[in-house]
């Protein structure tokens, strides 16, 4: 671990966790958020942290799929940006993605698991499915990239899946015109793909770009498709997609370990990481640094921020935000 990335440099209290009315646990991380014009709002921690922003990178993956030829309609350019539920309506539109390409779910790369809801994880037990790429959260990911190799004449083999190939290598040399900086390092993601590294303010940079990029450009088909269908980029009782639906024109990804990015379309711009990638903290940071930073939240589902803690099956606490974050 680098000094930039030492807790004791890096992070913040930004939330804690209640049980039967007692402080539990303190979680660190760190904020910033963007001003109209790019400047930054705020910040708690170093916004310079680097983190691996995870599925959080998706939208700007997307981003140079679309610039190498990928052609979707908006629904299933929005399951490419997704860490979808495994619900029969992304599987299907991920089986539509590899089809448009001639390609069948044979070709996925990626890991093989449930799907990431609760509910269809059970019933594909309960149905007796074993685990599959189709069913894991970022076959919708993997589909496009696969649908991009073909329309690009890249190879649709395992090889899509190293950073030298030329679909990730272009997706890297994407980096620097979405979030302002070149990747700081590129390691393996939990799905197989290469996972790039960056600052926290330049995944705050790269959601700007998105959700405010000029019309017919490649980071502009990925925002419409986003805020068009956010039903496709989670699910109905995700955070990511009841945020999208309740702010128009919000470009919103989760990515694992907490890490959480929103851009607007008049500038503003979000990003946070929870350091011990705690996701019960994300939505409740969340909440705090989209209200402190003056985004109306009125029409968004109050159960997008609700992080509840149980107790023998029923709520007994809850997970807020906390620290400098509320209290600056």
């Amino acid at each position: 671990m680098t000094a930039r990335n030492s807790p004791a440099r890096s992070y913040e209290l930004i939330a804690h966790t209640t049980r039967s009315g007692i402080i539990e646990s303190q979680h660190f991380g760190a904020v910033v958020a963007l001003n109209q014009d790019g400047s930054i709002a705020f910040s708690v921690g170093d916004p310079n942290v680097v983190i691996y922003p995870r599925s959080s990178m998706k939208p700007l993956q997307a981003t140079a799929m679309v610039d190498s030829g990928l052609e979707l309609p908006p629904r299933l350019l929005a399951l490419v940006c997704a860490s979808h539920d495994g619900r029969p309506e992304h599987l299907a539109a991920a089986q539509e993605i590899l089809a448009s390409a001639g390609l069948t779910e044979s070709a996925l790369g990626n890991t093989t698991d449930y799907p990431l809801d609760d509910t269809e994880h059970e019933r594909a037990i309960r149905d007796g499915k074993q685990r599959t790429a189709l069913q894991m959260n970022c076959s919708g990911k993997h589909s496009g990239m696969l649908a991009t190799c073909v329309a690009a004449g890249w190879a649709t083999d395992s090889s899509y899946l190293s950073p030298e190939h030329p679909l990730q290598q272009h997706i890297t040399a994407m980096i620097p015109s979405l979030a302002g900086e070149p990747a700081a390092h590129i390691g393996v993601d939990g799905c197989g793909a290469p996972a790039h590294a960056m600052s926290l303010i330049g995944l705050a940079r790269a959601f700007r770009t998105i959700a405010t990029a000029q019309p017919g450009s490649a980071a502009h088909h990925v925002a419409q498709a986003m805020t068009a269908h956010p039903e496709m980029v989670g699910g109905p009782t995700r955070d990511v997609t009841m945020l999208m639906q309740g702010v128009p024109g919000a470009v919103a990804k989760d990515g694992a370990e907490a890490v959480f990015a929103v851009g607007l379309p008049d500038g503003r711009a979000v990003a946070l990481k929870v350091s011990d990638g705690a996701n019960r903290a994300r939505p409740p940071v969340m909440q705090a640094a989209l209200e402190r930073l003056g985004v109306g939240l009125q029409k968004v589902d109050p159960a997008t921020w609700d992080s509840p803690v149980k107790g023998h099956g029923r709520r007994v606490g809850l997970c807020v935000a906390a620290g400098p974050l509320v209290t600056s």
